[in-house]
């Protein structure tokens, strides 16, 4: 990674309020280059507090924008950090119809040309697309990055139309955590009190909503871009990673928008910023590249980013089974369209006798991180325990085979039970036997007729059902197999039923859909290498006190339960140049018995401390979160604790039962 600070530009940054409409004013900071000539704008708008929880990331990039001509700013959401206001759901309403206003705002300011860019990672980049799908005039392009066209089916909530377990539930208490967190009185002045409680009485656990909607409804196709890829009004560079839970997006943009307006790039990331070196690598110039796009789109720069391949992918080489690969070996490769003249279906059919899929129900503990974030224990360990647990059916490779794209298996099934679930893995299995997860696809058997609707299976039946795997760019060696594994269990990614029965699954019938890609690696398509502004300057104290596993199994053989811990490692202890003391704590907790359904328990803790010595400023978050269930509801329970100094100042428990419709 080169740190650059000789642009052509200088730089200047300011802290502003962006004045909206209702009187509120939202929190921003703006990076802008030296110049008298008015410039495009480029606007970042998120809930994650620009003050302290993305300041680190912030710097990297924002003021190298600026140093290239461009006014950089990054604001808070309504309710978050230092803007006024109340918080609200994720993407509600009133967030994007802000983020328009603040468009426009931008875009009426002197020093702007009147033209905008929108860009993001996850939330940010699920918000670009969803303002570019309200056309606001001035935005004329957005850089959106692992991020969801599709809140219900390709976002942390729901997969296959079965309740994320994993995610929902860790995302929820995580975002209880942070909007929890008080306003900074640095920034705010004596108000951050008041601004404070007011906040805590407004807050209402996401997990509430998320879990009354477990079908595809009306909430969920609000902020869905997938409901009408024609309104979307800006030209959309979509980013992501094969190691990204959000990458399908990125196909299905290409898909939907026109060959003018898109354009497509998925490497071996995770879900990260390509330019940030964590792995998977390699890492590539990201905002050389995002820079191309901006001053084609907002500066009318012939830079030569349309004359790329609409879709530019990379396709991994076969690697043996690890928890983190610094780089990956493989290269990349460009498709004129998407699906690509160049990918071939190809179908293996399943072969043998009918099998009963009844797994265990903790398999899954070894299916790795939802979100992974780079992390030495993100990524899917050797499968063959997973698979073990699961019904196998493997394919000779005498020949080398690439795959882009969606697998798709296509299962008869019967089942004995209403409601059931089922599991597809994808794997590489090399000579010496190891098993490489390189995609997964889940279905809710109540969702096969559509997300929107919850059918029981007809008891006895036999049908065929058919879905998609996650998007995915692999190489398999002449000499290795491919094993396709089906389970009807996945914990903790999938929430499990509340009969265990499994299902029989008879392989006449039952195949296998590979996206085989013809064609060599294209050697022409190259990146510079990953360049940032100066870092800011956070520094991470030493600590005595050992640093905890990041993912821990524990197993009580005599009681038949898994516990699985997980630190999500999101920062730790931190200490900023203006003095700020930030110490962030998390642990997220999963339990099964491994033979019944309903013990299934999760629970997530944070604990969150915001110090200021030279203000005598000392507040604390504690947050508890937990998911129960029996056969009828699932059983949650949500306390918030805020301190300031020793006085408690907010004490609020949130208990609901919530009733299991299609979950």
């Amino acid at each position: 990674m080169r740190s650059e600070s000789d642009f052509p530009y200088g730089t200047t940054h300011e802290d502003i309020r962006v004045p909206l409409a209702d009187g509120t004013t939202l929190y921003a900071r703006v990076w802008r280059p030296v110049t008298d000539e008015p410039v495009p704008v480029l606007l970042e708008y998120l809930p994650y507090r620009l003050s302290d929880w993305t300041a680190p990331r912030d710097w990297q990039r924002h003021p190298w924008y600026a140093g290239h001509g461009y006014a950089s700013v990054r604001v808070d959401v309504r309710g978050h950090g230092n803007s006024e206001g109340l918080p609200t759901d994720e993407y509600s309403a009133q967030e994007l119809a802000d983020g328009v206003e603040v468009v426009n705002w931008l875009a009426a300011q002197d020093w702007s040309t009147g033209k905008v860019g929108m860009f993001g990672i996850s939330w940010g980049g699920c918000n670009s697309l969803q303002i570019a799908a309200l056309a606001p005039e001035p935005l004329k392009a957005i850089v959106t990055v692992c991020s969801a066209d599709d809140r219900y089916d390709n976002d942390v909530h729901y997969l296959g139309g079965s309740v994320l377990a994993v995610d929902m539930h860790a995302w929820a208490a995580t975002m209880l955590a942070f909007v929890a967190r008080p306003p900074d009185p640095y920034f705010v002045g004596d108000a951050w009190r008041e601004m404070w409680l007011t906040r805590l009485e407004a807050v209402e656990p996401f997990l509430h909503t998320w879990l009354s909607h477990q079908t595809r409804d009306d909430y969920w196709r609000h902020g869905s871009v997938c409901e009408d890829y024609s309104a979307i009004g800006a030209a959309v560079l979509a980013v992501g990673g094969w190691h990204d839970p959000y990458r399908d997006t990125v196909l299905r943009l290409v898909e939907h928008l026109p060959d003018d307006r898109v354009r497509g790039l998925i490497g071996p990331w995770s879900h990260q910023y390509p330019d940030r070196g964590l792995p998977p690598g390699p890492a590539i110039g990201f905002l050389q590249e995002t820079l191309r796009w901006w001053d084609h789109h907002l500066k009318g720069v012939d830079t030569g980013i349309m004359a790329e391949p609409k879709l530019r992918s990379w396709i991994s080489d076969s690697h043996p089974p690890a928890t983190v690969y610094p780089e990956l070996r493989g290269g990349w490769v460009g498709d004129p369209a998407w699906p690509s003249p160049n990918v071939t279906p190809t179908v293996y059919a399943l072969q043998g006798t009918p099998q009963l899929v009844d797994s265990p129900q903790h398999t899954g503990l070894d299916a790795g991180r939802f979100f992974p974030f780079g992390n030495d224990a993100d990524l899917p360990p050797d499968q063959r325990d997973e698979d073990a647990k699961s019904a196998c059916f493997e394919f000779e490779v005498p020949a080398e085979v690439r795959i882009l794209g969606r697998p798709k298996v296509t299962l008869r099934l019967r089942m004995d039970v209403p409601f059931g679930q089922a599991i597809a893995r994808l794997c590489d299995i090399a000579p010496d036997g190891s098993s490489t997860l390189v995609t997964r696809g889940v279905l809710n058997l109540s969702a096969r007729h559509g997300r929107d609707r919850a059918d029981a299976w007809p008891l006895g039946a036999t049908e065929d059902v058919t879905f998609d795997l996650n998007g995915i760019g692999h190489t398999f060696p002449p000499g290795h197999r491919i094993r396709l594994a089906v389970s009807s269990a996945y914990w903790p990614w999938i929430w499990p039923q509340a009969d265990s029965a499994g299902f029989t699954l008879d392989p006449v019938g039952s195949s296998l859909e590979l996206p085989v890609r013809t064609g060599d690696l294209d050697q022409t398509i190259t990146f510079e290498p990953p360049e940032q502004a100066e870092p800011l300057g956070v520094v991470h104290p030493a600590t005595l006190d050992e640093e905890s596993p990041e993912r821990l199994v524990v197993r009580d053989v005599a009681k038949g339960e898994w516990r699985l811990e997980v630190d999500p490692r999101y920062g730790g202890t931190r200490v900023y140049p203006d003095g700020l003391e930030f110490t962030e704590d998390a642990v997220e907790t999963y339990t099964i018995h491994e033979n019944d359904p309903l013990s299934a328990r999760t629970r997530s803790d944070w604990t969150i401390r915001l110090h200021r010595p030279e203000l005598a400023w000392d507040t604390r978050v504690e947050t508890h979160s937990e998911i129960a269930c029996d056969a009828a509801d699932f059983i949650t329970t949500n306390e918030v604790i805020c301190r300031d100094g020793t006085e408690v100042v907010f004490h609020r428990t949130w208990e609901r039962r919530i009733p299991r419709t299609a979950g």
